[in-house]
């Protein structure tokens, strides 16, 4: 598992400065506190932007970046970020239900304090706040590509647009902070283990047609 991070150590290293940051930051300060700081600036660009950006973070596109990299013959690519989204989304899903934490607007209901930032045409959930569903698939996918690709500059585009995809998720008041760290954790984990496992095989059959085109590395 070590190697993994070595082939990409720019990425790691600023992926694991992010996490240490984002996790002091929650465990310093409330959500509420946390919230506010972050949210204290709104436009309305931003509001429009974020509002299709936050997709980013959806199980479409992953999906559409999975079949994108079947069509292309990167079948072991397309592999790899299927099972880290659907074991990651699974895992997501079970913590929402278990833990079943409310989602800013509701807590704000709840304490009575009047937030003035709800981007209008936004639906505001109230449950399953914790951890965020759109942070994960954004790190795991963020993870895969980095690891599959191994290119400095496009890797550290992956970690921009799931970085934003991620903050989009607490402009738009959906998360707060920790649901939002926790999912990138939760994403980048189950990326590597995806990656870990699958990446090794010289057999793993897709759709009934072998992986030929990708070797591993000799170590």
């Amino acid at each position: 598992m070590w190697k993994l991070l070595k082939q990409c150590p720019v990425f790691f290293a600023l992926l694991a400065i992010l996490l240490v940051i984002g996790i002091s930051s929650c465990l310093l300060t409330s959500k509420l506190i946390s919230f506010i700081f972050i949210n204290s600036y709104h436009d309305k660009w931003l509001d429009l932007f974020f509002s299709y950006y936050t997709f980013m973070g959806d199980g479409v596109m992953c999906i559409v970046v999975i079949i994108t990299l079947f069509l292309i013959k990167k079948r072991k690519p397309a592999l790899i970020l299927l099972v880290s989204y659907l074991s990651s989304g699974i895992f997501v899903q079970l913590l929402k239900r278990f833990i079943n934490n409310p989602r800013p607007s509701l807590y704000f209901d709840q304490i009575g304090f009047k937030y003035p930032y709800f981007v209008k045409g936004i639906h505001q959930m109230h449950s399953g706040s914790f951890p965020s569903g759109h942070t994960t698939s954004a790190f795991a996918m963020a993870i895969v590509l980095t690891l599959c690709f191994k290119q400095k500059w496009i890797s550290l585009l992956f970690m921009l647009l799931a970085v934003f995809a991620g903050y989009s998720r607490i402009y738009l008041a959906q998360h707060f902070l920790e649901d939002v760290v926790v999912g990138a954790l939760i994403g980048s984990v189950f990326g590597l283990i995806s990656y870990y496992y699958i990446w090794q095989s010289r057999d793993i059959r897709f759709f009934g047609i072998y992986e030929a085109e990708i070797i591993p590395e000799k170590s």
